[in-house]
């Protein structure tokens, strides 16, 4: 029996998962005074640079305007945020979502964690690929679950399927999937799709329990050069979708997102109540109700898809003129360069160095990487360039081989 306090057994959780090297990162390296330095050019978090617009301002103000007595009550789900919701599921994945089906929650954290609570047991297995967004373990543990990582395929950036058909036993319960990927930028294809629903469907028989998946899609509408996204949902019918409007309007401290259930779920009616239950007793997980009255609003707003291939392209074209090796997202607004070290925290120091500051790839479990954030200003990835050549230049000097490798072309 484990008689621990539940604060030393979370903190036990903490440091041995991703989210510690985060937490060193935010709160004891001295990051957080340092990304306001002057001349300090920040590429780490997905945070807003540029000022938020103003459709976005005057949405959120005039939600919060009272127009009835309860208006700040408890609200369970707005129908008309929920039918927007709705309506532009429909719009982006063919499939035919009623409003039964979308849960508002506070963001894509809450979803992820419903929906790992209604279908896990203590102990199933729960299967993801690395590079992961790095709180997928935490909340894995948190929800008494047991992660299983496997790598990506690192010469295309798909998923490798026949490591996740390797890595499912009788304990896995589910599989989650993030495309377009963070941090690759990877847009999981049809092909690759349907053969995971193949491997979900033939182990759920093998076991004789359903596998369930989890599409973590934040990022779904943010697709550069015109090209089609296709969900697993669209695949795999025992699917939910954790969705985060964080991401389309660059405001992820505003917390609003949902958790829709795969309308060709059979059965799925019988999560629909377990879903509130679990937001109830998480901790009343639902958006508050100014973001809910804002939503239909809200989902009007276009993200600049246009700015934001400019500055991928701008971005991707200066560093692979100096040397660095990486591919090009097609989707997300990340970066993930190849390092001229292999230890990409000394070369993340390196770029400190030059006043930039990126993310190294063991944040993700992926060493020998880094991350750079497009939601930097343009002027920003403008004056970064010369500083990330200089660090390039710095490393190369003290050590050719090791940056003539890491900058050699790969499949």
């Amino acid at each position: 029996m484990d008689d621990r306090l539940t604060s030393d057994r979370v903190a036990t959780i903490a440091a041995a998962t991703p989210f510690q090297l985060l937490y060193e990162f935010y709160r004891l390296s001295g990051y957080e005074q340092r990304r306001h330095e002057p001349g300090v050019l920040d590429f780490t978090f997905g945070d807003p640079h540029d000022p938020p617009s103003e459709a976005y301002v005057e949405i959120l103000r005039e939600a919060l305007i009272p127009q009835h007595e309860l208006w700040f009550a408890y609200n369970f789900g707005d129908a008309k945020a929920i039918e927007a919701a709705t309506e532009s599921l429909r719009r982006h994945i063919d499939l035919p979502f009623e409003p039964d089906d979308v849960h508002l929650t506070t963001g894509g954290f809450a979803a992820i964690s419903i929906a790992l609570k209604i279908v896990g047991d203590l102990g199933d297995e729960v299967v993801y690929s690395l590079p992961p967004w790095f709180l997928y373990e935490p909340l894995v543990l948190e929800a008494g679950l047991v992660p299983v990582k496997v790598s990506i395929d690192r010469q295309t950036l798909d998923l490798d399927l026949d490591a996740i058909a390797a890595a499912i036993t009788p304990r896995t319960r589910i599989v989650i999937v993030n495309s377009p990927n963070n941090p690759t930028g990877r847009i999981y294809p049809p092909a690759t799709l349907e053969r995971l629903a193949k491997i979900l469907d033939e182990a759920s028989e093998r076991n004789g329990r359903r596998i369930f998946l989890i599409s973590d899609e934040p990022y779904n509408r943010i697709i550069f050069d015109d090209a089609r996204f296709r969900s697993p949902l669209e695949f795999y019918p025992w699917s939910f979708l954790a969705y985060s409007y964080g991401k389309t309007l660059l405001s992820p401290g505003e917390r609003l997102g949902y958790l829709a259930v795969s309308p060709t779920m059979p059965g799925r009616e019988q999560f629909r109540d377990a879903i509130e239950a679990v937001q109830i007793s998480g901790g009343w997980l639902f958006p508050n109700s100014s973001m809910q009255y804002g939503l239909p609003r809200l989902e009007q707003l276009a993200f600049d898809i246009e700015l934001f291939q400019r500055k991928r392209d701008t971005m991707v074209a200066a560093l692979r003129e100096i040397g660095y090796t990486l591919s090009v997202p097609e989707g997300t607004f990340y970066l993930f360069p190849q390092s001229p070290l292999a230890d990409d925290v000394a070369f993340t120091q390196a770029l400190d160095r030059e006043g930039v500051l990126v993310l190294p790839g063991r944040m993700f479990e992926t060493p020998g990487f880094f991350r750079i954030s497009l939601t930097a200003t343009m002027e920003t990835i403008e004056a970064g360039i010369p500083r990330f050549a200089a660090a390039f230049r710095a490393v190369a000097a003290a050590q050719p081989e090791a940056a003539k490798a890491a900058a050699a072309p790969t499949g």
